[in-house]
């Protein structure tokens, strides 16, 4: 399996995400973590709060029709990975999620410009955790 390396879009992406993250510390003192902006659409703590984390939820399907508006063609996705290793790996993120009490957004985004030790180490623990993955998948099971 090779890795494409994609810079500009990469580097777009991780812009446009920096962006967000810093416009919603401005305008509503919050943390951009997309686990913690769903649990509170889904259990929402005010009707405020919840409108607010509605139109995250709402940015965040829309951005790929927004591409298709600019590029004519919807982004190119490739999964390389049986819908049972999708479903497993879904389940295993919303372990870590839980026990790490954040996701990659909230510690690894804004937990690290804040200079938090528990993101720190949370971020530490995904990054561990995502390249022993990887080399197990690719060079272990072959998958």
């Amino acid at each position: 399996m090779e890795t494409v390396f994609t810079p500009v879009q990469s580097l777009s992406g991780g812009v446009l995400i920096g962006l967000a993250a810093v416009a919603l510390m401005l305008l509503r003192g919050r943390i951009l973590g997309a686990t913690g902006i769903l649990a509170g659409v889904l259990l929402p703590a005010s009707r405020y709060d919840w409108t607010w984390r509605v139109m995250m939820l709402v940015g965040m399907f829309a951005g790929p029709w927004v591409y298709f508006l600019i590029a004519g063609q919807l982004p190119e996705i490739s999964v390389p990975a049986s819908t049972l290793l999708l479903l497993l790996g879904g389940f295993l993120v919303g372990i870590g999620v839980t026990l790490g009490s954040g996701c990659t957004s909230g510690h690894g985004v804004c937990g690290l410009a804040r200079l938090s030790p528990r993101s720190f180490a949370a971020t530490g623990t995904f990054m561990l955790t995502t390249g022993l993955t990887v080399y197990v998948m690719r060079h272990i099971l072959g998958a």
